[in-house]
C-alpha cells in the first residue's frame, strides 16, 4: 500500500496520447521527480525516528547513600557515562529500548547495584539501554558494559571499568584507583593523578593524558600505549606491549629513572640520559637505560616487537 504522497508524486506526471512526455517538460519532470525522491527519504528518517522514540521507555532510580558509596551498574549493551552529583544520593536515569531488557535493582547499606536483564530474544539493539548516573564525588564506581561507551568524570573514589568492544574514556578523576580492562575498546585517561592506574588490553590503544600516580601500569598484547605527561614524583610507571607501540612524552625538566627495550622492535630516545647499570645489555636502537635530574620516578617502557619512543616535548 503506497501512502498518499506518494501516489500524488506519480500522479502529477503527465503524458501524451502516444505514451510519451510531451516536448518542453523532460527538464521539469527529472527535477520535480527528485524533488519527491528528497522528500521520501526526509518523511521516511522522521518517520524511523518517530518509531524508535515510541519505543524507548525512560526510567529513574532515586537511592540515598552515605560517604563512599558503592554503585555498580552492569549494562550488557549500551552507554554508561558517570558524572558527581549534588548530595549523598545516587541518580540513575535508563532510556530502554524495547520490551525485551528489564532493569533491576537493589540497595543495601549504602551499596547500590543496577543491571541490565535481557529477556528471551534480546539482541543489541532491543537490549540496548542508555545510563546516566549521578553519584556522590567520593563513591566507588563499577561498570561493566559489552559495547559501552564508558565515560567517567570528575570522581575521587575508586573507578572499576570492563568492556570488550566498549570505549573507555575516564577525565578529571583524583586521590582513587582506577582499574580497566578491555578486549579491543580504546582507552582515553585524561588528567587522572595521585592514584593507582592499571589498564589491560587485548588489542585496543590506550592513551594517557596527563596521568600521574604512586604506581601507573598499563599492558596491551597489541595496541599502542601512548603517554603524553610528566611522569610525576615518586611514581612507578610501566608500559608494556607486546607488539604495539609505545611513545611517551615528556618536558626536559622531567625527573626519572627510565628503562626502555623492545627485542624486535626500534627504541628511541630524545633525552640527554645519564648512562646506568642494568642486567641486560642496552644496545642503540633497542635498549637504553639512565637517568634525568634527581631520578624521582621509576619507568619502564617495554615492548617484544614494537617501536618505542620516549619523546621530548
Amino acid at each position: 500500500m503506497r501512502w498518499p504522497w506518494i501516489v500524488l508524486c506519480h500522479s502529477r506526471i503527465a503524458v501524451g496520447a502516444s505514451g510519451a512526455v510531451p516536448a518542453g517538460i523532460g527538464e521539469k519532470l527529472i527535477m520535480y521527480r527528485k524533488q519527491c525522491a528528497t522528500t521520501l527519504a526526509v518523511v521516511m528518517m522522521l518517520v524511523l525516528a518517530a518509531l524508535a522514540a515510541a519505543q524507548t521507555t525512560r526510567k529513574e532510580m532515586h537511592f540515598k547513600v552515605g560517604r563512599r558509596a558503592s554503585v555498580s551498574i552492569i549494562n550488557q549493551y549500551g552507554p554508561i557515562s558517570v558524572k558527581p552529583g549534588p548530595g549523598k544520593q545516587v541518580l540513575v536515569t535508563a532510556i530502554l529500548y524495547s520490551s525485551k531488557v528489564e532493569i533491576d535493582q537493589s540497595k543495601r547499606g549504602h551499596r547500590v547495584s543496577v543491571l541490565s536483564h535481557l529477556l528471551e530474544g534480546a539482541d543489541e539493539n532491543t537490549g540496548r539501554v542508555d545510563y546516566e548516573v549521578l553519584v556522590p564525588a567520593d563513591a566507588n564506581v563499577t561498570l561493566h558494559s559489552t559495547t559501552g561507551p564508558l565515560h567517567v568524570e570528575k570522581l575521587r573514589g575508586d573507578v572499576t571499568l570492563e568492556g570488550s568492544t566498549a570505549v573507555v574514556d575516564v577525565r578529571d578523576v583524583s586521590a582513587g584507583h582506577v582499574h580497566v580492562k578491555t578486549l579491543n575498546g580504546a582507552v582515553t585517561l585524561t588528567n587522572v593523578s595521585d592514584g593507582y592506574v592499571e589498564v589491560t588490553s587485548v588489542s585496543g590503544d590506550v592513551a594517557l593524558n596527563a596521568v600521574n600516580g604512586a604506581q601507573v601500569h598499563v599492558n596491551s598484547s597489541s595496541g599502542k600505549i601512548h603517554y603524553d605527561g610528566d611522569f610525576g614524583e615518586a611514581g612507578q610507571y610501566s608500559l608494556t606491549s607486546h607488539s604495539g607501540d609505545i611513545e611517551a612524552i615528556a618536558p626536559s625538566y622531567a625527573s626519572i629513572e627510565v628503562v626502555a627495550r623492545s627485542v624486535q622492535g626500534k627504541v628511541e630516545n630524545d633525552f640527554p640520559l645519564e648512562p646506568e647499570h642494568t642486567s641486560f645489555v642496552t644496545r642503540a636502537g633497542s635498549a637504553f637505560a639512565g637517568t634525568m635530574g634527581k631520578a624521582a620516578s621509576s619507568v619502564k617502557l617495554l615492548s617484544f616487537s614494537g617501536k618505542i619512543h620516549l619523546k621530548k616535548r
